[in-house]
């Protein structure tokens, strides 16, 4: 009779905990790079690297551009900058 509660509230496991925060952590990481290397290219086409001569168009200003990027970096940087796990549970 007491299997529900107990499957609804397993017991702390630090290791598991531990292992999610770091693929957590890792993957914010990976979306600071992807917003860095947003923005770095987004500016290398306004410096015509690519195409000489060309500019990239307006919309693609507005969306894929430095917000994109700027959006991805902070994003990578909240899960990024979360706080190592600890033992005392929230409810």
């Amino acid at each position: 009779m007491n299997s529900k509660s107990d499957t609804a509230n397993p017991p702390y496991d630090p290791a598991k905990a531990w292992r999610v925060h770091r693929r957590l952590v890792r993957a914010g990481q990976a979306l600071m790079l992807a917003g860095a290397v947003v923005a770095i290219i987004h500016w290398f086409a306004h410096l015509e690297f690519f195409t000489p001569g060309q500019q990239p168009p307006g919309w693609l200003d507005l969306v894929a551009g430095y917000p994109t990027g700027g959006m991805l970096l902070i994003l990578g940087a909240v899960l990024a900058g979360r706080r190592k796990p600890s033992s005392k549970r929230t409810q």
